[in-house]
């Protein structure tokens, strides 16, 4: 059996082959190749544009593929969404927002006072429905790029896609609405999906690719303490769900076992000491299976 996967090529390539390294699974690209190879010999992959992956899916050229939830709604394609995976070009852990946005200096603050303008995005089909969902007439002009530059010479509006806002407010635009916001997903193939062996596999990369995301900016911690402590210990832990606590070869003393966010540990692992707890280790996680 062999599994063909496509890995978004262009500004979430990067972010991409991070995640599945850090999920367990090296994928090894070349500048001269659309094809990639893998550790795993049931996965073959192939670097397509995150614009164009869901209609390699759902015509079956490809089993599944990473894209983001945006393109997968634009294309109006019939995947199967094994995954939701929320990480974007800049960070793990973070949706992306298309939004509507307008010169800084321009008069618009809603929707509706953009009846009869110009429109400028690449997310054409989405910005015409988003309109049309509310009765405001506006032409909507595809860009191949740049769309920031565009307003107020080439467009009145845009609706482009962002993580902090930066972009747009280096060029002087304002945000005045989200028309959706974002997330990459891993989609498949309908055939692939009802195929047990293939659904096997695209659910068990959708597992751990969302164990390397959840495991991102959290840390694990193990300490020992009394018996007479444990109550005190715990109450200074946030726990994922609830600490793991295991006897140790002395009865008088436990084992405790969690997971905390990373930015915490200065603060908890001062608290934990006072406590009573004793051994406190901080280690790295690579991914967490919910």
């Amino acid at each position: 059996m062999k599994l063909r996967l496509g890995v978004p090529k262009g500004s979430l390539q990067e972010s991409t082959l991070a995640l599945f390294k850090r999920a367990g699974l090296n994928v090894y690209t070349s500048s001269r190749s659309y094809f990639a190879s893998t550790d795993d010999h049931e996965i073959e992959c192939m670097l397509i544009r995150a614009q164009e992956m869901a209609r390699y899916v759902e015509h079956g050229v490809l089993d599944c593929g990473l894209t983001g939830k945006d393109w997968v709604v634009e294309s109006g394609l019939e995947v199967v969404t094994a995954a939701e995976l929320v990480y974007a070009k800049q960070s793990l852990g973070r949706v992306v927002r298309w939004v509507l946005a307008v010169p800084e200096e321009s008069p618009f603050q809603k929707a509706e006072d953009l009846a009869g303008k110009i429109i400028a995005t690449e997310l054409v089909n989405t910005t015409r429905n988003y309109f049309a969902s509310r009765n405001v007439p506006v032409t909507v002009d595809f860009s191949w790029g740049a769309t920031e530059i565009k307003p107020p010479m080439l467009a009145d509006a845009i609706v482009e896609i962002t993580e902090t806002g930066s972009s747009l407010r280096a060029n002087h635009l304002r945000i005045i609405e989200t028309v959706m916001e974002s997330s990459t997903q891993l989609i498949a193939n309908k055939k692939a999906w009802a195929d047990a062996e293939k659904r096997r596999k695209i659910e068990n990369l959708g597992l751990m690719l969302c164990g390397a995301i959840y495991a991102q900016g959290r840390v694990g911690l193990m300490l020992n303490v009394r018996k007479a402590n444990l109550a005190a210990v715990l109450g200074v832990l946030p726990a994922l769900q609830k600490p793991t606590v295991s006897t140790l070869s002395d009865a008088e003393w436990l084992a405790v076992n969690t997971i905390i966010e990373e930015t915490t540990a200065w603060r908890i692992m001062p608290q934990l000491k006072a406590a009573g707890a004793e051994g406190i280790v901080e280690y790295p996680l690579n991914k967490v299976v919910l």
